[in-house]
C-alpha cells in the first residue's frame, strides 16, 4: 500500500473516522485501530467498536493498492503534527512508513484479518435535506440519556409521522421531540430507535448546503453524506425495546403561559447556575403578570437572583427547575422568544416557540419547600 495525500485533509479523514473507535477495543484490541483500504477509489478509513461505524473516503492518488490497521490515536496525532503539505504512506510488512518533508515516522501496524467485517444495512436508500435534519439532531439529541444501564433512553426514536418524521428523546426528566413534515424516510406506522450518539457524531458532519442519504436495514442504519471529492458514513446498531409511551405527557390545554425573551432568560439561568454548579440547586422562577425573578438558594455557597421583563398569564406562583435541563431546552429552542405553559410545581412543563409548532420540550419540576 503506497498513496501520497495532503496534510490537512488525512486529518480531517481520520479525526472523523476516528469517532467510531472504541479507546480501550471493546474486548478486541484490533478494533483500537483505524483500518486504512487504498484502491482506485482512493483512501477509506473506518472506525468501529462494533455498535457504530465511521468510514470516511477521499479520492486521492493511489500508487500501490493494499490495507492496514494502525493504532487510532497514535496515527492522528502524529498527522495534526506534521508539517503542512504533502504525506507520503506506505505499508511495508508489519510497519506503516508516514513521511512529510524532513520528518519521518515508522509505526508497527496490527493484524488486518482481525479486524471485523462489518455488515451494510440493505433497505433502499431514501434522500433528504441535512441542514433540516442537522437541526433536528440538535433540537433533540440533547435530551437523551447517557446512562448505558438503561439503553432504550440513550436512543432517539424515529417514527413516521404523517408524510414526515418525528424525533424523540427523554432521559425521563425532560423530553425533546421535533417534527420533519415533509421528511419521508419510514413507511406508514414505522420506528426505529436509533442511539444517540450515532446521531450526534452525524449531526458533526452534516454539510446543511447537502443532502444526507439513508439507507435501514433490520438491525442497523445507515446515513450517508458526499460530494465530489469526500463522502462520509455513519452505520449503527438500531436499539431493540419499545421506547416509553410519551404522548399522554403532552397538554391538549393549559392554565397558565409565560412569555419571555430566550436570549434574556437565557443569560439571566446561565448566570445564576454558577451558584448551583456543584451543588444541584434548583432555579426557582417565581412569576408574576409582567416580569420573572429568577432565585438560586445555595447553604453552603450563598444565593443569587435576577428580575427579567416577562408576559405572564395566570394566578401567580412558583416553580422551580434543574438550571441545565432549563438551558438545553432554551438553546434547543431558537426563535427571539420563547412560551413555557403549564407551569405547576408537579406537571411537566412544556418549553416551545411561538408559532413554530415542530419543536417541543417537556421540562420536569424540581420540588421545593
Amino acid at each position: 500500500m503506497k498513496l501520497r495525500i495532503e496534510r490537512d485533509a488525512l486529518v480531517d479523514q481520520l479525526t472523523l473516522a476516528s469517532r467510531g473507535v472504541n479507546a480501550r477495543g471493546g474486548g478486541l484490541f484490533v478494533l483500537t485501530g483505524l483500518h486504512l483500504r487504498a484502491d482506485g477509489t482512493g483512501l477509506t478509513v473506518t472506525g468501529t467498536d462494533l455498535d457504530l461505524t465511521v468510514r470516511t473516503q477521499l479520492r486521492t492518488a493511489v500508487e500501490t493498492e493494499g490495507e492496514t490497521v494502525v493504532p487510532a490515536r497514535l496515527l492522528t496525532d502524529i498527522a495534526r503534527a506534521l508539517p503542512s503539505g504533502e504525506v507520503d504512506v506506505q505499508v511495508d510488512d508489519e510497519e506503516v512508513q508516514i513521511t512529510s518533508a524532513r520528518a519521518q515516522f515508522s509505526v508497527r501496524t496490527l493484524p488486518t484479518a482481525d479486524f471485523p467485517t462489518l455488515p451494510q444495512p440493505s433497505g433502499d436508500d431514501v434522500t433528504v435535506p441535512a441542514g433540516d435534519l442537522a437541526e433536528a439532531f440538535r433540537q433533540v439529541v440533547r435530551a437523551a440519556s447517557s446512562d448505558d444501564a438503561r439503553p432504550i433512553l440513550t436512543g432517539v426514536l424515529m417514527a413516521a409521522r404523517g408524510d414526515g418524521l418525528r424525533l424523540v428523546a427523554t432521559d425521563s426528566y425532560r423530553l425533546a421531540l421535533r417534527d420533519l413534515p415533509e421528511a419521508q424516510v419510514l413507511g406508514p406506522g414505522q420506528q426505529v430507535l436509533v442511539p444517540s450518539r450515532a446521531l450526534e457524531e452525524l449531526g458533526r458532519i452534516l454539510d446543511p448546503s447537502n443532502d444526507v442519504t439513508m439507507r435501514l436495514g433490520e438491525r442497523e442504519v445507515a446515513f450517508e453524506v458526499s460530494d465530489d471529492a469526500q463522502s462520509a458514513q455513519v452505520t449503527c446498531r438500531l436499539i431493540a425495546g419499545d421506547f416509553p409511551s410519551y404522548e399522554p405527557l403532552i397538554p391538549d390545554s393549559h392554565d397558565n403561559r409565560l412569555e419571555v425573551d430566550r436570549a434574556a432568560l437565557l443569560d439571566g439561568a446561565r448566570r445564576l447556575r454558577l451558584l448551583a454548579r456543584d451543588t444541584n440547586a434548583p432555579l426557582r422562577m417565581e412569576l408574576r403578570p409582567d416580569s420573572i425573578e429568577l432565585t438560586v438558594i445555595s447553604q453552603d455557597v450563598g444565593s443569587a437572583s435576577e428580575e427579567i421583563d416577562a408576559a405572564y398569564e395566570g394566578d401567580p406562583t412558583t416553580v422551580a427547575f434543574n438550571p441545565d435541563y432549563l438551558i438545553e431546552g432554551l438553546e434547543a429552542a431558537g426563535g427571539d422568544t420563547v412560551e413555557l405553559v403549564r407551569l405547576d410545581a408537579l406537571k411537566p412543563a412544556v418549553l416551545r416557540t411561538p408559532g413554530q409548532g415542530e419543536f417541543l420540550y417537556l421540562l420536569m419540576p424540581v420540588r421545593v419547600s
